[in-house]
């Protein structure tokens, strides 16, 4: 049974600035979460501070009663594609074959189960039929499909994706965000690092609004509102218009 995720006080400096500031938070297990907010909000650094990918000035992450370093092997990360070696001489059958080793255990090499497992998340997403492709070779939505199902094949309960719907086709798109419905309507928890207003009220049923420190989180219709919008973009509301935020 998956547990709720709390992020306490959390803050990240570089060189002196603070990028992000005191950031708190709770969400249910079986939740679809955007982070939202302008470039430079500290989104991505909010991600990878709450995964401990960096150094924090402040805060914990818990899941449960928990640290999140205790749940290691229940978390799958999907980096911005900006972040990742697409040279790297590896075929797409690998790339997801590399989900199932964090619960190998040492010395333990994949087994025809778990070749087999791994094979079925490309179907998921479907890309099977590019298994022995080359990762390079690929579209960016074919890419960023390979890599949802490399955290699909890791079987974990908590997902974080930063920015997983930059520089895709709409088709790839559409099969992300459908697998990431129903890992939530399986009791799932999701992250999603998001940039794109437009999409928000159809994609999520929770946000985290920040722009270095937290203007709101909880439910969409809660947190995706003029008063807020109009703080964390620094903007009249009237950017917005055609968005439906609600008044």
């Amino acid at each position: 049974m998956t547990e709720s995720i709390t992020a306490s006080n959390i803050s990240v400096s570089y060189s002196g600035k603070q990028v992000v500031s005191n950031v708190s938070f709770t969400f249910a297990p079986g939740s679809l979460i955007g982070i939202l907010g302008p470039n430079g909000a500290g989104k991505s650094t909010l991600m990878k501070a709450m995964l401990g990918l960096i150094r924090k000035d402040s805060g914990t992450t818990r899941i449960g009663s928990n640290s999140i370093d205790k749940k290691r092997k229940i978390i799958a990360y999907v980096p911005q594609r900006s972040n990742i070696d697409w040279n790297f001489p590896i075929v797409v059958k690998d790339t997801v074959l590399l989900g199932t080793y964090p619960k190998l255990g040492l010395f333990h090499r994949p087994s025809k189960a778990d070749k087999a497992w791994a094979m079925e998340c490309l179907k998921q997403v479907g890309m099977q039929d590019f298994a022995d492709r080359q990762i390079g070779e690929l579209s960016g939505g074919q890419q960023q499909r390979v890599f949802l199902a490399r955290a699909l094949a890791q079987k974990a309960d908590y997902f974080f994706l930063d920015e997983p719907f930059v520089g895709i086709d709409v088709s790839s798109e559409e099969v992300i965000i459908e697998i990431l419905r129903k890992l939530k309507d399986a009791g799932k928890t999701v992250l999603v690092v998001h940039h794109d207003l437009s999409k928000v009220k159809s994609y999520f049923d929770e946000l985290i609004l920040m722009n270095k420190e937290l203007i709101d989180a909880g439910p969409v219709e809660q947190v995706f509102r003029e008063k807020n919008m109009t703080r964390a973009y620094e903007r009249p509301m009237t950017m917005f218009d055609d968005l439906e935020v609600q008044m």
